[in-house]
């Protein structure tokens, strides 16, 4: 039985438990994941899991009430329905319901590979055993993932829709001594994963990470590689471009005005990559510029928060939308259109130069070169909300970071906690270089990713060591 197969019959299992007036949406999602984890440069887990999610929402006599299981045999649909029926009448009333998606056109991606749905764990394994190669004997961790999705939708409007989805990613950490080196990527297909490359990155990063020195605390100009930088966009997406916090006022998002510097163009593209083409609420997915030329443009919405606005939903109807708002989970900040380094061109400098392995790419590289003196930083983590308005965060630097002077990485620096607005580091002004070469980093949920080049910035708050 296929999930169209499912949701219809659980639709009539409405119809005759609720009523014809009753209104209902149904998404029943099969998920195939599988996971293959390393740590002392070994494998210690292969694991996969296969399961098919039904949530139902009903709307009966005013009264709202969602929910879900994982029987899809006549039983465990009809015992669904009834539960959900019984929760409805002991709800509230709801008199901002949205009313159900019409029946409207869906557009697949077209983005499948049947080589990484089926994916055996010999696949990922090879890529483990490249990673673990590459880092010459240095002490290796990470994993490696392939998913498989597959959905469909219907409501009692009569709207339906269909989709699959692979997804493939590996993050894995190269160890000498105390420091650490990352390399991560999120793709389509497991066959653009290579382990090697990575391996060698990470690797590269650890080995120049050696031997830290301290500096104080202060504002430095930056260079943020796009694991840093996707850090960022994952925070704009909850708490900027969220279309519940906009409504609260608690979102920094003013659409109509020039927020960022001209040289961003952010945008949420669910069908670039690894999406149902459809949200929970059978909305078709999008793409939606959320900042053009600096300009902010729009915040994502469901139909409940697009309703509140007089907007309509833009394809991001997802579970706890009601409590957490609607959140776009596949933002792309997109890169420079000419050479990397200031928006308007930059040079060329070869990867490695300076603290070797410190610069991994040409893109960062180019970026680097710029800088009279500054800081390089890998990566940030373990990030948290100070102010949700101004969107202050404070976090912790890892992975490497360097001290850049005369367009030369000349020493490792240790981790610093920072104090920073997330959007006024991309101000008008604020940003002095965009790399060319977008790289899509992997969520810790499948299916959620954050694409950007590295970024060079004017200034980055710095408020003490890693401890402090």
């Amino acid at each position: 039985m296929t999930e169209l197969d499912v949701a219809g019959q659980v639709v009539e299992l409405v119809h005759r438990l609720a009523g014809f007036d009753a209104q209902a949406e149904v998404a029943v999602t099969r998920h195939d994941l599988a996971l293959t984890r390393f740590a002392n440069s070994f494998i210690h887990q292969n694991v996969a899991e296969s399961g098919v999610a039904v949530r139902l929402r009903l709307h009966v006599d005013g009264r709202t009430a969602a929910g879900g299981g994982s029987l899809v045999d006549a039983d465990g649909l009809h015992a669904l329905v009834e539960r959900t029926v019984a929760a409805a009448r002991l709800c509230p009333p709801d008199p901002a319901w949205p009313g159900l998606t019409p029946p409207t056109a869906v557009r697949s991606s077209g983005l499948l590979d049947e080589d990484t749905a089926y994916a055996e764990p010999d696949a990922r394994a090879n890529r483990v055993r490249a990673f673990v190669d590459a880092v010459g004997g240095l002490e290796a961790a990470g994993y490696c993932r392939t998913s498989y999705r597959s959905g469909a939708f219907a409501n009692t409007a009569g709207h339906t829709a269909q989709g699959r989805t692979t997804e493939a990613a590996m993050d894995g950490i190269a160890r000498a001594g105390g420091a650490d080196g990352v390399a991560r990527l999120c793709t389509d297909r497991l066959a653009d994963l290579d382990g090697a490359a990575l391996g060698a990155r990470a690797a590269g990063k650890a080995r120049a990470a050696a031997d830290p020195v301290e500096l104080p605390p202060g504002r430095y100009e930056v260079v943020l590689e796009p694991a840093a930088v996707g850090d960022l966009l994952q925070n704009f997406a909850w708490y900027g471009f969220n279309g519940k916090r906009y409504a609260e006022r608690q979102s920094f998002a003013e659409p109509g005005t020039a927020q960022f510097d001209p040289s961003v163009t952010l945008v949420d593209d669910p069908l670039h990559a690894s999406a149902l083409p459809y949200d929970l609420e059978g909305t078709a997915r999008r793409a939606l510029s959320l900042v053009e030329g600096g300009v902010t443009r729009a915040v994502a919405h469901d139909r409940r928060s697009g309703a509140e606005v007089g907007t309509g939903s833009t394809g991001h109807g997802m579970v706890g939308a009601s409590t957490f708002g609607p959140i776009p989970r596949n933002l792309r900040l997109l890169a420079a259109a000419g050479p990397a380094g200031r928006p308007d061109g930059g040079a060329e400098v070869t990867p490695g130069a300076g603290a070797d392995g410190a610069v991994a790419d040409a893109d960062t590289a180019a970026l680097v070169a710029g800088m009279e003196r500054g800081l390089l930083v890998s990566d940030f983590w373990y990030t948290r909300v100070l102010d949700p308005k101004s969107l202050v965060i404070t976090g912790l630097t890892r992975n490497g970071v360097w001290l850049v002077e005369d367009g030369v990485p000349t020493r490792a620096v240790r981790d610093f906690r920072f104090t920073e607005s997330y959007p006024r580091a991309l101000a008008p002004g604020a940003l002095l270089g965009l790399g060319r070469r977008p790289v899509r980093q992997p969520d810790r949920l499948d299916g959620v990713w954050w694409e950007a080049p590295a970024l060079r910035l004017a200034a980055w708050n710095f408020t003490g060591g890693a401890s402090g």
